[in-house]
Parts: C-alpha cells; sequence; structure tokens
C-alpha cells in the first residue's frame, strides 16, 4: 500500500521540524521536501513589489517535483533506496500489502493542481502573523531577506495562496502552529496511524 502525506503551510510553520520527526517514525518513509525545487537565483524575477518573487509557483520547478513523486509512485522501494531509506518488508505478508509511505514538505503545496491530486491526506500549517514574523527574523537563509521582504512580498502572497486554496475547496485539516513540537507531532502521528490502519 502507497500513501502520500502532505505537510504545507505557512513559511516558519514549523513544517520541516514536523516533518522530520514524523519521517523517522514511520515505516518505509520518504520524503521530499519542496525547498529543493527552487529555480536557480538568476531566474527567479522582480516583481511590481520590487521583490525577487521567492513566494510564488514561478520560483519553483514544479514539474520536476510532480516528477519525482511519480517515480516513487512507480516504484516506491527503489525510490527509497536510491535516497538512503531502508526499507523492511512486512512480516509474513505479501510485497503487495507493505506500507510505503512518501511526505512531501513544503510552503505551496496546495495551489498545484498536478500535485494536489496525488494526496491522501493534507496538513497545513499556519501560525499568526506576528509569531511568523519573529520566527522569520531569526532564520538564516542562503539568500538573506532583504529589508521589508516579510511585510512586501512573503505575508501577502500566503494570504494569497492560502485563499487560493481555500476558494477551491481543497481538503486540508489544519493544524495550530503555535501549539508545542510534541502536541503537533503526537496530533500528527496519531491521525496518520488511524488512516493507515483503517486503509488496511
Amino acid at each position: 500500500m502507497k500513501y502520500i502525506i502532505g505537510i504545507g503551510g505557512v513559511t516558519n510553520g514549523g513544517k520541516t521540524t514536523l516533518t522530520n520527526r514524523i519521517i523517522k517514525a514511520l515505516p518505509n518513509c520518504c520524503v521530499v521536501h519542496q525547498d529543493d525545487f527552487f529555480k536557480p537565483q538568476d531566474q527567479i524575477e522582480v516583481g511590481e513589489d520590487g521583490f525577487k518573487q521567492w513566494d510564488v509557483l514561478d520560483s519553483l520547478d514544479m514539474e520536476a517535483m510532480v516528477s519525482t513523486v511519480r517515480a516513487w509512485i512507480e516504484n516506491p522501494v527503489k525510490f527509497a533506496r536510491s535516497h538512503g531509506v531502508n526499507v523492511t518488508p512486512g512480516s509474513k505478508e505479501p510485497a503487495s500489502k507493505d506500507i510505503h509511505i512518501l511526505v512531501i514538505e513544503g510552503f505551496l503545496l496546495y495551489n498545484y493542481k498536478p500535485l494536489i491530486d496525488l494526496f491522501d491526506i493534507r496538513y497545513y500549517l499556519a501560525v499568526p502573523y506576528d509569531e511568523c514574523k519573529r520566527r522569520r527574523s531569526t532564520r538564516n537563509y542562503t539568500v538573506p531577506d532583504p529589508p521589508g521582504l516579510f511585510d512586501g512580498h512573503v505575508w501577502p502572497m500566503y494570504l494569497k495562496h492560502r485563499k487560493e486554496m481555500e476558494d477551491s475547496n481543497v481538503d486540508v485539516v489544519y493544524l495550530d502552529g503555535l501549539k508545542s513540537r510534541d502536541e503537533l507531532y503526537n496530533q500528527v502521528f496519531e491521525d496518520i496511524q488511524n488512516k493507515l490502519l483503517n486503509c488496511s
């Protein structure tokens, strides 16, 4: 059985932290990080807001990302091995009954139709403006944030994309990014376990 989990939402919402804990706890689990699909810096355009447009779909090679996910769907064992993930077969069950899990993590997972339809469950982490801005200010990025980027580009793009997602009636499970790491992990892990039990 194959199961694809999305962990999306606002920048600095806790997606990567949650993802890293989940993938260690689940069997035969691989991960795809959307951040690995950013285009080179010289291909990122400057928008009308005066900032390089990092927080939009055009800054990402979404076709390559979907191809990567499809490679996992086609052969999760081969994908896992090529990504250094140990694959443990189920006890005495036929290979077709083994569970293989893919976690996809990123800030714009639910705004690209070819990707949206691949998820079995979609989580969406949200934090309020003040907390998001505070967290963002403590992060060191390869390309540092220019002054005013958060208010002039990052937050407005987050609101725009969240509204698009909600207007498209994408089915997501909202998570409160203000909860402790343990609370979030326990909530999501328990939810995934219940869903996997219901699938098998």
